[in-house]
């Protein structure tokens, strides 16, 4: 029930009080807006008082893929999509990529397959992102203050059940596992969980590891703990959930996925394209860069110094640079000598010619900062 105030076409205006708190605001008897103590509603839709960049899940979307451009990855802690790795220590195999089958309002989607069954009791297999301490500050978990976040996400499988996942800290001896229903095969369903911030335990608030929020698609039973509750432990998934890597050709799809603070889920905040690859260069970059013209000096000849060659976004720390691909009018390999990194730039790349006459140069370049 709610105290309710109706614009009614025939008494004018009728007030109805209650002691529940909640006020309804009506149109000829129809709610059109409701204020409770999780929020202000309009039309069913929460309106969220936080400002932008509420959600602190980067490319839950699964818009961003910078290193395959949709093409499939199969390997541990690869990147089928910027911000999120599949964790595998299971004995199965899998696929995953970015695909385009979405519910309404979204383009992309993580798509993982099962390619061969789990048959042992061991591993986990999960895609995961980790949230950087930087983020989420305004928490407060691991003091008597911390807030209530709520975890929501659109998802679809191959298989029906229960299925679970889990928040963890970044020395992993604090894990809340949670749970959800997948009821319809093959359909997009919306998913809410709200959990509530934890009191105890080491939460980071600098640029490492704040907290791992995981999709559980098989879990070793001693990785699994009840939902619903803080474990003074690491957990992956929830007891009793949906093994969906014990079945070959099993599908999982996730987008939307969206961690705020607060008691009620707002709708998917859709930053625009460029703000959220900015957002992911600050983990992950690529780029090329041209060296110049050169002449005869020889075969097998040290060429060329790439000198502050900057970064479009300042990385969470020191990255890995790594040169992938060279191209000119004849073949180069690089040299390895990558120096003077920082979280801006990068330079002094040496490169060597296996020709005896070149000219300019063009290399592309990768720089990781992830967690």
């Amino acid at each position: 029930m709610a105290t309710t105030i109706n614009a009614d076409t025939t008494n004018g205006l009728v007030l109805t009080p209650d002691t529940s708190g909640d006020i309804n605001l009506q149109s000829a008897g129809v709610t059109k807006a409701s204020i409770t103590s999780a929020g202000f509603t309009v039309g069913g839709s929460n309106i969220s008082p936080q400002p932008t960049f509420r959600n602190r899940i980067i490319n839950g979307n699964m818009a961003i893929d910078q290193r395959n451009a949709g093409a499939a990855v199969t390997a541990h802690a690869s990147y089928p999509v910027d911000r999120w790795y599949i964790s595998n220590s299971a004995n199965g195999t899998f696929s995953a990529q970015q695909v385009s089958d979405t519910p309404v309002g979204f383009s992309s989607s993580l798509k993982i397959t099962i390619t061969a069954a789990q048959t042992a009791n061991t591993g986990n297999l999960s895609p995961v992102q980790v949230i950087e301490g930087n983020n989420l500050a305004d928490l407060a978990w691991g003091t008597a203050d911390a807030k209530t976040v709520t975890i929501s996400f659109w998802v679809r499988s191959s298989l029906t059940g229960t299925f679970g996942g889990a928040l963890r800290n970044s020395a992993a001896n604090r894990s809340y596992p949670f749970s959800y229903t997948i009821s319809v095969a093959n359909t997009w369903e919306y998913k809410t969980i709200t959990i509530a911030g934890d009191t105890s335990g080491t939460w980071l608030t600098t640029n490492g590891i704040g907290i791992s929020v995981r999709f559980s698609l098989y879990a070793v039973a001693s990785s699994l703990q009840a939902a619903g509750a803080w474990y003074n432990g690491s957990a992956t998934g929830a007891t009793g959930q949906t093994q969906l890597a014990s079945t070959n050709g099993a599908t999982f799809y996730i987008t939307g996925v969206q961690l705020e603070v607060g008691e009620q889920a707002s709708d998917f905040e859709n930053l625009q394209y460029g703000q959220q690859l900015a957002l992911c260069q600050r983990y992950y970059e690529t780029g090329s860069a041209k060296l110049g013209a050169y002449t005869h000096l020889g075969a097998n000849f040290p060429i060329g110094m790439l000198t502050g060659t900057g970064f479009k976004v300042t990385k969470r720390t020191t990255p890995d640079v790594s040169i992938t691909t060279t191209s000119s009018s004849n073949i180069y390999t690089n040299s390895g000598n990558t120096a003077n990194i920082n979280v801006s730039s990068f330079s002094q790349v040496g490169l060597v010619t296996t020709q005896n006459n070149f000219g300019s140069i063009v290399i592309s370049w990768t720089g990781g900062a992830e967690l």
